[in-house]
């Protein structure tokens, strides 16, 4: 039942990482797992290699917590695999509304990184100005879409992974920004092992690269870091914005029509209108509620202390 639970867990993270604004992060701390998954990451290193030759296999897989990653990385596979046809599908033939959902899930995760900032200053409201200068720059630069040749897909998984271990933004939040989310999930999608190794390989190397960085700049620079992290947020809704105006387009390697240029413009009144703004409400609920649930579970685990 423990094993069913944590793998239940990595599907929950895993489908957050596939979304853009809800963070992987955020739902291990929601389920009490965040500092075993990153104390974990970090055992991967040079004396898990010791203990490998040295003591056997069984030993360098006790030193890892090898079980436990195993189990959570399983359920957010599962979960990537599982959403990805979906999310493409809707990408295709629902942009608006699928934006507009994401757009209420960033607006919501602003408000949700903001708030663990105890105390604003100076300091914190310039970084937080720079990297929602960064972040828009990046959106308004990029194309919608890129070649996802396999240079740029294992930097893609290299640089998207690290944003699973930090609460408040997802993998796919730096896949969009970056223009590869469309290609990525499509590659997920039609279950291209070819970008899916070029990719993994990649969040394996980042991984490994950036946890102790990660560690260690959220222990000693957390609030800053959060600043960052929330100006990136709010830089980002410049690419998230659901009604664009299509100004030019390309052939991608499939033969597919795909937009290179896009211009963000007011949505027309109507029906469709009224649906993206209750999709952006529900986007913000859907951060809202894991934010209660994760006040509540702190809550009870303080009394029953």
């Amino acid at each position: 039942m423990q094993f069913l639970w944590l793998f239940l867990k990595g599907i929950a993270m895993g489908a957050a990482d596939v979304v853009p604004g809800v963070s992987g992060g955020t739902i291990a701390f929601v389920t009490g797992i965040y500092d075993t998954l990153l104390g974990s990451i970090r055992k991967v290193d040079a004396k898990a290699v010791k203990l490998l030759f040295s003591e056997g296999p069984a030993a360098a897989w006790r030193y890892i917590n090898g079980t436990f990653l195993l189990v959570l990385g399983s359920g957010i596979l599962v979960a990537l695999l599982s959403l990805a046809k979906g999310l493409h599908y809707l990408l295709i033939h629902y942009p608006i509304w699928l934006w507009a959902f994401f757009f209420g899930l960033i607006i919501a995760s602003v408000f949700h990184v903001g708030r663990e900032i105890t105390q604003w200053n100076p300091q914190r409201m310039v970084l937080l100005v720079l990297g929602a200068l960064i972040a828009g720059g990046i959106s308004a630069a990029s194309p919608t879409s890129v070649e996802a040749t396999p240079l740029i897909v294992f930097l893609a998984g290299s640089v998207a992974i690290c944003a699973m271990i930090l609460p408040g933004i997802s993998g796919s939040f730096i896949l969009l920004l970056m223009g590869l989310y469309e290609p990525i999930l499509g590659a997920l999608k039609s279950f291209d092992l070819a970008i899916m190794a070029l990719f993994g390989a990649g969040a394996v190397i980042g991984l490994m690269s950036f946890s102790r960085f990660l560690t260690w700049l959220l222990a000693g620079w957390k609030e800053a870091t959060f600043a960052v992290l929330t100006g990136f947020m709010v830089g980002s809704l410049v690419k998230v914005w659901p009604w664009k105006e299509t100004l030019t387009t390309r052939i991608n390697s499939k033969g597919e029509t795909v937009p290179v240029n896009q211009m963000n413009v007011l949505p027309d009144m109507g029906t469709d209108l009224m649906l993206a703004i209750l999709l952006m409400i529900a986007g913000a609920a859907l951060v809202l509620g894991l934010e209660w649930i994760a006040a509540r579970g702190n809550s009870e685990k303080n009394v029953k202390e």
